[in-house]
């Protein structure tokens, strides 16, 4: 693998967005970290159909495989930007509680730090040489200076 510049950070924005949302998502089944269901909006519980408890076992459910997915290699940029996404509804929803606004910013902060994550996954696709068939590494374009 080539080292560039944005391997250290691209790498711990990777475990970061993988493994933060498997470890938050099992702990929506055992509420070590907290008690998952203070931070539903009085809204979310009368639109979900579903008790608040198992509303959140759905919820950490979709975290974990967000996780997964980030820390697949296959669909890590996708999913950088899933994160992104899901981190904004959370907020969100933190802020029609109008309890949890100091958590809502942070998940903000965080949504904007899974984009950025996929962003530099982008670039470092660019950057960084293809696979072929038999695993030799070959360009994923010629470089301005070889043509």
């Amino acid at each position: 693998m080539q080292d560039t510049a944005i391997d250290k950070p691209w790498w711990t924005l990777r475990l970061t967005y993988g493994l933060v949302p498997i470890i938050a998502g099992v702990d929506k089944f055992t509420n070590l970290l907290t008690h998952w269901t203070q931070y539903l909006s009085p809204l979310a519980t009368k639109v979900v159909p579903v008790a608040p408890s198992t509303f959140m076992h759905i919820v950490g459910v979709i975290e974990i495989i967000a996780g997964i997915l980030v820390l697949n290699r296959r669909t890590t940029r996708f999913d950088g930007y899933l994160v992104a996404a899901w981190l904004a509804a959370i907020a969100v929803n933190l802020i029609t509680t109008g309890t949890f606004l100091d958590v809502a910013v942070r998940d903000l902060v965080m949504g904007i730090g899974a984009f950025t994550y996929a962003k530099l996954t982008e670039i470092r696709r660019a950057e960084l040489p293809a696979t072929t068939v038999k695993g030799a590494r070959a360009p994923l374009s010629t470089p301005a200076h070889a043509t």
